[in-house]
């Protein structure tokens, strides 16, 4: 169960025994049905429902008591063993069906090829077929009659009424005519046929959950604990508390989140960001469970256990993405909810027809028997799915993790791509290169000032001030009534003195005169420089005591990925807080032009400058990494958020790239225009297929045999094209 502190709790279930689109919209039925529930949703290809509740006691229980009342089996929603992994998993009763098929069909295929081999006699035909029709197609009954009880439809229906006619006809001619053809291999046929494409489609419908898979497998089973005393004890990882110290051997994988004690070593991080080089780790590196620690031995101290690792978080993006719907799958459980009553009219018709315009009854019970077969909806549910779990493990392995399947589908609409600058940009480790003071003014005790006021922040600007007293041996004392100013700066006491350090802008408007530092102003914004003042309270007034100019570097590659962004024909912005000379001045170094940097934004209007971006039908996609940034990325119609910032900015984007590069913006973009390709090429397919079989059907010109096996190859086609999002790669540049 998921739940949090600020939303309804939220439940997943398992659901076995779903065959096609109309199972999911009698499942989903069921359990809005049960009191409480908000919202429920069921995937046909993770076979699993997400339901959304207000809280109640037995909730679970009422909710699997539903499942279990509209014919399907409730089980937990994790739930395979190992025999699930296996390639031939399922396959004896596809097995014993060809078996007990092939000597019934056998004829029939020699005939094709000018052999005449004899027919099998009726009582060996129905030996032989009913084993087929009664003990392995069970399944397709008892899922028809809970259908059939709850007056809708779905797949096994419609297999259940056409191979049960075939039967019945067969032995009504055996036993009540004289004639000598009998339809006996049709319904063993089609039945095995059904089972063999369910089969298929089980097995291609387990290779988009390799992403998922492939997570859980990252976690190692044993940490070495590392006593007080400096003995190593195995547990497993399960044990591990928050503030163990843990031993990494050369080539484990790191058991849970932490920091580097001791030693150093180099670090595999390619399955969690798609980085594809080791990242150094030295004391103070941050390091994430799962990933490969290189040749070195460390000492780690663990930071974050069990479901509050990163690890865990990936795993549950992914997940939560592949158990929401996405908007283009409601208008399919729309049509698959009308779709089979249609088809039981048709096939009715096409049976009615034939009889009327003078055809024998078992032509025609036959012809309407193949237009039930090949209209099997199965296809249409698994479209939509099958693309998006695809699309979302393939899109986590190259470290983009999409939060929801809306911000899939919507992501390839979009037309501007708007970026922060620190941190997303650039590299976001400002340094202070230019500390300018007013005439009189001590610069060294400034300094020291200016670094014990920034203390207690965590500001780039903040932590570049207290690096550069560092290096310069400054003692750094604790300020005294510090209190930040939101979007401007900051203010406190340092001894008996009183400062304010922020923004021009704060400063012009406090109402600050700069005096002889107004030339120094521009001078540093004209090389591209962030400036920001320090000033002191005293009883005059508000008196300029220095100017810290900062500087920041691009990200490596940004230039370049900015500029494939354009190569698409998306707009490309970006927007800053700094003054527009130092916006523009970054801007230039990014291949941006004036109309394409956005300057002088305090950080609650970013969201403001979204809304102006969208305005005009544009869809807008906002990329940033800060806490200041979550409100613009809530607003934008596509949130990316880099996972190298804040959790506030994750939780507020619908993607989180993994690492701070910009090529994975483009990168996105793309797999999103790639899943919705598949799943407009699954759609079509699927309601092409319908769309010409059941005429062709009821026209006469495909047999029942031939329909189950285009239906059965139908579903397996849609899984399999969406695998083909297996093979995407993130382009480079």
């Amino acid at each position: 169960m998921n739940t949090t502190s600020t939303t309804a709790p939220t439940l997943d279930i398992g659901i076995g025994g779903m065959t096609c689109a109309s199972c999911v919209g009698r499942v989903e039925k069921a359990l809005r049905k049960v009191p409480g529930v908000q919202e429920a949703s069921v995937n046909l290809a993770t076979e699993s429902a997400r339901i959304t509740y207000a809280p109640s006691d037995q909730m679970e229980a009422r909710l699997r008591r539903a499942v279990r009342d509209a014919g399907y089996e409730p089980r937990a929603a994790a739930e395979a063993g190992p025999e699930d992994l296996s390639p031939w998993a399922g396959f004896a009763p596809v097995a014993v069906g060809i078996v007990l098929s092939a000597p019934l069909v056998v004829p029939m295929v020699g005939e094709l090829f000018g052999a005449h081999w004899m027919m099998l006699p009726a009582w060996l035909q129905f030996l032989l077929a009913t084993p087929v029709q009664f003990i392995l197609g069970a399944r397709f009954y008892k899922a028809g009659w809970h259908a059939a009880k709850a007056l809708s439809g779905n797949m096994d229906l419609l297999v259940a009424i056409g191979t049960s006619a075939g039967w019945g006809l067969s032995v009504w001619l055996w036993l009540g005519t004289t004639s000598s053809h009998l339809y006996f291999e049709a319904s063993a046929v089609v039945v095995t046929l059904v089972l063999l494409g369910k089969w298929l489609e089980a097995r291609a419908k387990r290779q988009t959950t390799t992403a998922i898979r492939a997570l859980h497998a990252l976690r190692p089973e044993i940490a070495h604990v590392l006593s007080k005393a400096g003995a190593e004890s195995d547990v497993p990882v399960a044990e591990v508390l928050a503030g163990d110290r843990l031993v990494v051997r050369p080539g484990e994988r790191v058991p849970a989140d932490g920091m580097v004690e001791q030693g150093q070593t180099q670090v595999d991080e390619s399955m969690l960001t798609g980085e594809p080089l080791p990242v150094p780790k030295a004391e103070g590196g941050r390091l994430t469970g799962g990933s490969i620690n290189g040749d070195g031995r460390v000492v780690m101290a663990v930071t974050a256990v069990g479901q509050e690792t990163v690890l865990a978080q990936i795993i549950r993006l992914v997940e939560d993405a592949q158990a929401v719907k996405a908007p283009i799958q409601r208008m399919v459980d729309q049509v698959a909810a009308v779709f089979v009553p249609v088809v039981l009219v048709i096939g009715l018709a096409t049976l009615l027809g034939w009889w009327w315009a003078g055809a024998p009854l078992e032509t025609a019970l036959i012809r309407a028997v193949a237009v039930l077969v090949i209209a099997c909806p199965c296809a249409l549910g698994l479209a939509t799915p099958a693309a998006i779990m695809a699309g979302t493990g393939v899109a986590a392995r190259h470290g983009i993790l999409i939060k929801d399947a809306q911000a899939l589908e919507l992501a390839h609409k979009v037309d501007t791509v708007a970026f922060d600058k620190t941190g997303t940009l650039t590299v976001g480790q400002p340094r202070l290169v230019s500390f300018v003071t007013a005439p009189g003014t001590d610069e060294a005790q400034a300094l020291t000032a200016a670094a014990t006021l920034q203390s207690g922040s965590e500001h780039p600007l903040a932590r570049a001030v207290q690096a550069a007293a560092q290096e310069r041996g400054l003692a750094i004392a604790q300020p005294d009534g510090v209190r930040a100013v939101p979007g401007r700066g900051s203010e406190g006491e340092v001894g008996v003195r009183s400062y304010l350090i922020g923004s021009l802008r704060w400063m012009e408007e406090l109402g600050v005169r700069l005096g002889g530092l107004a030339a120094d102003v521009q001078r540093l914004q004209g090389e591209g420089a962030t400036v920001s003042a320090m000033v002191e309270r005293t009883a005059q007034g508000l008196t300029p005591v220095a100017l810290m100019a900062f500087a920041d570097e691009p990200k490596p590659g940004a230039r370049e990925a900015l500029a494939a962004l354009r190569q698409r024909g998306l707009r490309v912005v970006m927007i800053s807080g700094d003054n527009r000379a130092a916006a523009l001045a970054m801007g230039q170094r990014l291949g941006l032009g004036e109309a394409e940097v956005l300057a002088d934004v305090l950080p609650g209007d970013k969201a403001a400058k979204v809304a102006e971006l969208k305005r005009g039908g544009h869809m807008v996609c906002m990329v940033g990494d800060g806490v200041n940034d979550a409100p613009a990325l809530a607003a934008a119609d596509v949130g990316m958020a880099m996972a190298t910032g804040t959790d506030v900015a994750m939780h507020a984007a619908g993607i989180t790239l993994m690492r701070g590069d910009v090529s994975l913006v483009g990168g996105a973009l793309d797999i999103s225009h790639q899943t919705v390709r598949k799943i407009r090429q699954n759609l079509f397919w699927a309601f092409a297929y319908n769309v010409a079989g059941i005429p062709l059907a009821a026209l006469g010109f495909l047999s029942p045999v031939v329909a189950g096996a285009a239906m059965a190859l139908s579903s397996v086609s849609v899984v399999s094209n969406a695998l083909l999002l297996k093979r995407w790669r993130l382009k480079s540049g």
